[in-house]
């Protein structure tokens, strides 16, 4: 079975396959048995099959369709990248989800914006068009499972299916034993996004590097003009936060 005849219900091709008639139960399935595999391979320290695995996700229609629809359901949707452009109707997404190849694929730079702090300074925020959020989006999902058998087991932030209610139960966990800590130490980092080393991140991140790379170096456009990006990850990017 291939992965296109996971995705139809009804569709007899993938010329036939619209947005409405997809089967998301079938798609995430499709999805998850590839994550269950990558991670597999990790534990394994297979990581060779790590990076076929990997390039079979993305490969995957099913991994495609389930990229454009986090992308589209996300409230960041309705505002556009540089070129102005936004999936509204089914026919759209479709082919969203079809043009998502890594041959030809070309990122665009960023378009910066900025909102406001409680502090009332103002929070930049660079965000890609919708093509490079879902290209993101894809490849999110092989990095998922690899990060996920990597990441302290304590750790909830930016993680899936984690929550700020387990923080705060693993904080009860460990600060109603009689043997308890005293004081807890909050922290921040300084522009945490802003000063992330882009060499180290070409070199840690387990992920096709080239593309890592153009999206790293995309660079953004503030009033017109071209700014380069060489250190950083810009908030706003579907994959970079």
């Amino acid at each position: 079975m291939t992965a296109m005849n996971l995705t139809l219900t009804g569709a007899s091709s993938a010329s036939d396959l619209t947005w409405e008639t997809i089967n998301w139960g079938q798609v995430r399935e499709e999805v998850k048995r590839l994550q269950l595999r990558i991670a597999k391979a990790v534990r394994e320290k297979r990581y060779n099959k790590v990076k076929a695995l990997q390039w079979l996700l993305t490969n995957s229609f099913s991994s495609k369709l389930l990229a454009v629809k986090r992308v589209t359901q996300n409230p960041g949707s309705k505002t556009p990248g540089v070129d102005g452009v936004i999936w509204r109707t089914p026919e759209q997404k479709i082919n969203a989800a079809r043009s998502l190849q890594r041959r030809g694929y070309k990122t665009q730079p960023l378009h910066r914006i900025y909102i406001p702090k409680k502090d009332g300074r103002q929070r930049p925020l660079s965000i890609p068009p919708l093509k490079c959020r879902s290209m993101q989006s894809l490849h999110l999902l092989a990095l998922e499972p690899v990060a996920e058998m990597r990441a302290d087991k304590n750790a909830y932030g930016f993680r899936p299916k984690r929550s700020t209610a387990d923080a705060i139960q693993q904080c009860f966990n460990a600060l109603a034993r009689k043997a308890a800590p005293s004081w807890i130490l909050e922290g921040d980092i300084r522009a945490c996004f802003d000063s992330l080393s882009g060499t180290w991140l070409q070199d840690n991140i387990p992920m096709d590097k080239i593309l890592l790379t153009k999206w790293l170096r995309a660079g953004y456009i503030e009033e017109k003009t071209l700014h380069p990006t060489f250190d950083g990850v810009p908030q706003g990017a579907f994959l970079l936060v």
